[in-house]
């Protein structure tokens, strides 16, 4: 049998090499934790996570800036004289969104834990180079309202090769690290009444963390009454079950994402995503439950 690795592309093992760079590890946890302190819980961190949408904002506020600076990036290219205000315009637009844009970068990465160090070493490099970008595109549109037009296209082109490396690199790590993704997405089961507890094992505000067909799941009593969602919190896969009760909702020990438990939906972020919940019912003294339709 070999033991030879699947060959990846050239641009893929330049991010993993990045994602080994330990030197990167003091600076970014420093400037992470800050973010974490200073950006509030509630509606201001709820928005740059993508609460009100439903999945994560950052993907979403990129196209703005990008799709501005590569536009003003062809205007400089083929437009020609007549071109040069509509450019200019265009690269003031993509200065003024990419500051919501890094400010809702800045919190998905300030929040990736628990994550491999390369994922928050790549995260770091991605955002160097967009601050790169806004400052070359800042320059450039400096010089071409001082009349210095050649310069500042140059300075946009060099910022668009910023933007282009960056862009590979936050593509690495949504799609090939999973950051900013719903964490339960590929979870399921079980579909058939499972029993999973006695009842009498689960008291009143209590967490109770087990495991259905390889699902793991948190119970909890509330007034009462048994509710079960799935363990692993869809915002960065912290169990539910370390977590606390908060009134009629389960709070993450990571970040502190709040679920209703009555239907899993957020009471609070960062999660974007709301929780998978299960049917319960109580028969003989045994707890059973199954994926809600």
């Amino acid at each position: 049998m070999s033991n030879m690795r699947a060959t990846r592309p050239r641009l893929h093992h330049l991010a993993e090499r990045l994602g080994a760079a330990a030197v990167l590890d003091q600076p970014a946890e420093a400037v992470a934790k800050w973010a974490r302190g200073a950006i509030p819980k509630g509606p201001v961190k709820d928005a740059l996570s993508g609460v009100p949408l439903g999945h994560a904002g950052h993907p979403l506020m990129t196209d703005v800036p990008i799709g501005t600076w590569t536009s003003a990036a062809i205007l400089d290219l083929v437009g020609g004289e007549q071109s040069q205000t509509a450019a200019r315009r265009l690269i003031a637009t993509g200065i003024l969104a990419s500051l919501p844009t890094a400010a809702s970068g800045l919190n998905d990465w300030a929040d990736t834990t628990p994550a491999s160090d390369e994922v928050r070493r790549v995260g770091a490099v991605h955002g160097i180079l967009n601050v790169a970008a806004l400052g070359l595109y800042t320059a450039s549109l400096a010089a071409r309202r001082a009349g210095n037009h050649g310069r500042g296209v140059a300075l946009g082109l060099v910022g668009l090769g910023a933007l282009g490396v960056s862009g590979h690199l936050g593509g690495h790590l949504s799609y090939a690290k999973a950051v900013g993704v719903d964490m339960t997405a590929f979870e399921s089961g079980p579909d058939e009444w499972t029993e999973v507890l006695d009842d009498s094992a689960l008291t009143e505000g209590q967490l109770h963390g087990v495991e259905v067909d390889g699902r793991a799941v948190v119970l909890a009593r509330h007034q009462g009454q048994v509710f079960a969602l799935a363990d692993t919190c869809a915002h960065r896969g912290g169990s539910l079950a370390d977590g606390e009760l908060v009134g009629d909702c389960v709070q993450c020990p990571l970040h502190a994402s709040r679920f209703k438990l009555a239907d899993g939906s957020v009471e609070r972020g960062p999660s974007a995503y709301p929780q998978p919940v299960f049917d319960v019912r109580v028969t003989d003294g045994r707890i059973a439950l199954r994926e809600a339709a």
